[in-house]
């Protein structure tokens, strides 16, 4: 996993959902797959406001965003194709 303090790494999202299955299913792939990222939003989708909303994700902090450095983007995103909302 990236760490988000490194200031100088050019990252993109590569994807984005507020369904907390969603999310563990592309936290896994990357992860299987080797490819450095960095959840945002993630750790803090309870602690603000009223929690989650029948969307999946708290409206104060957005959905969870998946970032990775621009090197990665392509292969990211071949991992991910097949992620999507029901």
């Amino acid at each position: 996993m990236l760490r988000a303090m490194d200031e100088d790494l050019d990252l993109v999202i590569v994807f984005e959902s507020g369904s907390g299955a969603l999310v563990a299913v592309a936290r896994a792939l990357l992860e299987s797959a080797g490819i450095p990222f960095v959840a945002q939003g993630e750790t803090v989708q309870d602690y603000i406001g009223a929690g989650r909303f029948p969307g999946g994700y708290n409206l104060a902090t957005g959905p969870v965003r998946f970032l990775v450095e621009r090197r990665h983007a392509a292969d990211a995103a071949a991992v991910l194709r097949d992620v999507t909302p029901a």
